[in-house]
């Protein structure tokens, strides 16, 4: 900081300290300065005008109550003129202050945040400016030194924090103007029409503001588009995964016409290609698992063999067995009229499909997503799987590579492996699942090397070749990786992406409309799960910021009922509380934080752990391995938290789900019967550790004296 802006703080300092240490505040009332005008009108109009800068110059308490007095002094005309140039200066200057002093810091200590704020100021700045200043719902002062951070020009800022704060200043002016003809402070001289019309108005102000500026932002937006005369449904739901299929099955029950379409499969990823299939393949790896521990079991001379290609095709007949449920006709049943072909948006009420044109009322948008597969040198020479194309495998394959150390890399390379298959999973983390703690992960990676997976953490994929061995002139294909500075080389047979997923948001006419993606390639949208269009609205993996198939039909509720009864009631959605599992053996699932999240957040908590090799049926069922983790505020039962790795996990969580949804404690859990022997008993067990814990020692020394004393 240089010597200029050292004086500037100094300055700004001394002021603050000296308004604060004379109690400056005395001097801000309507009495202090209607004596002062008796005697000089222009000289106190003056002063009240200097004051008035610095007090908002300076970000001081108190900038309100002299918006109030200036009416109560000056009038009408005279006060909206003094308060309003008054108001605009001294919120320039605590702007120009907040961008010389503070905007080289926050640059070095916030670039990200800033770079977002400097983009939407860029885009829209000086409407967004005046929605805050007429809609008062953050401080004005606040506004004043945010926005010295950002790229606008302080001109801009100006003229349209003037303009944009006249309307509720004129508000404040006339409250002050109405107090001023009160002489007596009189039940009869509170109680006039005029006063109490303008404290009406003072109070329902925030709330007409924004009702105009939200019919300004639709006028903005929608100016350019013919709104049809009438529509052909109330709900167009694109896309009939987990979101579109509950966000429709919503509308048809409050018998709206609802319109839903799918360009490929009902059901979407998680029926045909994802949650479904998956845990069908897991399902036969576990028996086939099962079959090599027989012997655990008192069971001698067991033996069966994996059919590879019947495995698949019994994957795929699990699928038929559930497509009902999500089939056209099962939904056209219920009233959803079914369209099948690509849906683009035309304008923010109609969508084309199948060369024909559908008008609606609101739109959702639940087109989901796809495998992301990067782009490595040599990709074009192979043929390779993801995660959606692997359920077409039959023949079964020697040497399997798994790019990818998440949940669905690991739940596949597993059930792989297990299958008969070798794995070699890479990727470039240190660890597998690397979003839960280290313990977690240790636990599933001990059992994956016991499997028979080749793990290869910290290899960087670079390229694929294929060349001829030399030696026994069969093509060779492998996989070129950096390992430690190292060039490794890691052959295969196939190979399959597990490398994450990305929005479909292509060919859906969103650049048309103007609707924004976030960095992450998801269609950006509002705590109500709007897009920029307020008709238009989007949910499940296309949304984000989840892409479990159980968040896509969360957020499918509010989008449904928020599109059909929004004009009465809206929802914010509410993440509060999401649950999910990775389905490796052991199971590892999760609700709220875990130990890095919240170190990463810099929130203070306890953890209490407790291992469920101890419990009783699990020593039965031969699966005593994994843990209860609860994280719990400091001191309190209250759950932050948990995590659950070992058998049936996703199961045993739902307890914990529960009780953090409705606020129930440790406390609680601990005071609820659980059947013995049960796995659920894990969960008691670990709200008994945390009593154990938290046990009054104090108490329990009197205790034993009473008890002492009572034996003699």
């Amino acid at each position: 900081m240089n010597k200029k802006k050292w004086l500037l703080l100094a300055a700004l300092v001394i002021a603050i300290g000296a308004f604060y240490t004379l109690d400056g505040q005395q001097y801000l009332t309507r009495d202090f300065f209607q004596g002062l005008y008796r005697n000089d009108p222009l000289l106190t109009a003056a002063t009240f005008f200097t004051v008035y800068v610095a007090v908002t110059g300076l970000s001081l308490p108190g900038a309100a109550v002299l918006t109030v007095v200036s009416g109560a002094i000056f009038g009408l005309v005279p006060g909206l003129l003094i308060a309003s140039f008054a108001s605009t200066l001294g919120a320039t200057l605590a702007f120009l202050f907040s961008r010389t002093l503070l905007r080289d810091w926050v640059e070095q200590k916030f670039s990200s945040y800033l770079d977002t704020i400097n983009r939407g100021v860029k885009k829209d700045g000086a409407f967004y400016l005046a929605t805050l200043r007429l809609i008062p719902a953050v401080p004005f002062f606040v506004i004043n030194l945010v926005m010295g951070l950002t790229s606008m020009r302080a001109l801009t800022f100006s003229w349209v924090s003037q303009l944009g704060m006249l309307p509720g200043t004129a508000v404040y002016v006339n409250a002050g103007v109405q107090l001023g003809l009160v002489e007596e402070l009189s039940l009869k001289g509170i109680l006039t029409p005029s006063l109490i019309a303008s404290f009406v108005l003072l109070g329902i102000f925030p709330w007409i503001a924004r009702i105009a500026m939200e019919w300004v932002r639709r006028r903005r937006l929608y100016t350019r588009y013919d709104r049809p005369k009438q529509f052909d449904n109330n709900l167009t739901v694109i896309g009939a995964g987990s979101a579109g299929l509950v966000s429709s099955y919503i509308a048809a029950a409050v018998k709206a016409r609802v319109s839903l379409i799918e360009k490929h499969k009902m059901g979407g990823d998680c029926l045909n290609t994802g949650c479904v299939p998956s845990k069908a393949l897991i399902r036969s790896a576990k028996m086939a698992h099962y079959l090599k521990r027989a012997n655990e079991f008192g069971l001698d001379d067991v033996s069966g063999q994996v059919n590879f290609t019947t495995v698949m095709e019994r994957v795929q007949s699990v699928i038929r067995k559930i497509e009902p449920h999500d089939s056209v006709e099962r939904y056209s049943g219920l009233g959803v009229n079914c369209i099948s072909g690509s849906a683009q948006l035309i304008s923010p009420w109609e969508v084309e499909v199948a060369g024909k044109r559908v008008t609606s009322r609101n739109i959702i948008i639940a087109s989901g997503g796809r495998p992301y597969v990067p782009p490595l040198a040599g990709l074009e020479k192979i043929e390779y799987y993801t995660a959606d194309t692997i359920w077409g495998l039959r023949k079964k394959p020697g040497k399997m590579l798994v790019i990818g150390g998440g949940p669905i890399g690991c739940e596949l390379a597993q059930a792989f492996t297990r299958l008969g298959i070798q794995v070699i999973q890479v990727d470039h983390g240190t660890r597998l699942l690397h979003r839960e703690d280290e313990d977690v992960s240790k636990l599933v990676m001990d059992q994956f090397i016991s499997d028979g997976v080749d793990l290869r953490l910290q290899h960087e994929a670079r390229s694929f070749q294929k060349v001829q061995d030399s030696n026994s002139g069969n093509e060779r294909q492998f996989l070129e990786a950096g390992f430690k500075g190292q060039k490794v080389e890691i052959d295969f047979d196939v190979v399959l992406f597990a490398t994450g997923r990305e929005a479909n948001t292509s060919n859906l006419g969103l650049e048309a409309l103007g609707i924004e993606l976030t960095k992450r390639g998801t269609i950006e949208v509002n705590d109500y799960m709007q897009t920029r269009y307020p008709n238009i609205y989007a949910c499940g993996d296309v949304a984000g910021p989840y892409q479990f198939t159980h968040t896509a039909a969360h957020q499918a509720w509010f989008c449904a009922v928020n599109a059909l009864f929004g004009r009465f009631k809206k929802f914010k959605v509410d993440y509060s509380v999401i649950p999910w599992c990775t389905f490796t053996d052991p199971e590892v699932a999760r609700v709220g934080l875990n130990e890095q999240e919240a170190r990463e957040q810099g929130i203070a908590y306890e953890v209490t752990k407790y291992g469920i090799d101890d419990l009783d049926r699990a020593i039965a069922d031969e699966e005593a391995r994994g843990f209860v983790k609860v994280l719990t505020v400091p001191g309190k039962d209250k759950i932050l938290g948990v995590t659950i790795v070992g058998y049936h996990a996703g199961e045993l969580i739902a307890e914990y789900i529960s009780a953090m949804k409705h606020g129930l404690g440790l406390n609680k859990i601990l005071g609820t019967i659980h059947i013995y022997p049960t796995l659920s008993e894990a969960n008691k067990y670990a709200a008994g550790e945390w009593k154990k814990a938290h046990a009054p020692q104090g108490l329990l020394s009197l205790v034993e004296k009473y008890h002492a004393w009572m034996r003699h």
